[in-house]
């Protein structure tokens, strides 16, 4: 990748107009792909909780992706709103912020990162992703309750 096309990802404080659509268009395509009591997706002030950090990701200084670490409070941490834009996907978005948080949940010393998600055609290519980078199934942590449409994974730090 030459450098103007180069995957910057840094805290975002969620303020711009352009992250809040991000986000909703987000939020609508976890709606659309998942039962109406199974979407966990936080919205823009869930996500500005003291707990989570964010990121944004930008090429170029067009945003590109996002992603969220939530401190569960019991040394672990939880993966939220991993999203690549779609005129970006399969160019290393996800990658890079999944790297940014890795790194930050590492410094923070949790001993794993979890994440829970979707099931069907729509979550493949996350399944793919993170069983790529080393997680695995796990339990259902925090207030979730396993259905058929969940999946839980976690990664050992």
């Amino acid at each position: 990748m030459s450098n103007n096309n180069k995957i910057t990802v840094t805290v975002d404080p969620l303020e711009s107009p352009e992250i809040q659509s991000f986000i909703a268009d987000h939020l609508a395509g976890m709606h659309a792909n998942s039962p109406p009591e199974q979407v966990y997706a936080l919205g823009i002030h869930r996500l500005k909780a003291p707990e989570i950090t964010f990121w944004s990701a930008k090429v170029a200084g067009q945003l590109c992706g996002c992603g969220a670490l939530k401190a569960l409070g019991d040394g672990r941490g939880e993966i939220k709103s991993m999203r690549t834009a779609t005129a970006f996907l399969r160019r290393g978005v996800a990658q890079a912020v999944l790297d940014e948080i890795t790194n930050a949940g590492r410094q923070r010393g949790y001993s794993a990162l979890l994440l829970e998600t979707g099931t069907g055609a729509a979550f493949d290519a996350a399944h793919a992703f993170y069983q790529r980078n080393g997680f695995a199934p796990c339990e259902p942590f925090g207030d979730y309750q396993s259905t058929e449409f969940n999946r839980f994974l976690c990664k050992v730090l």
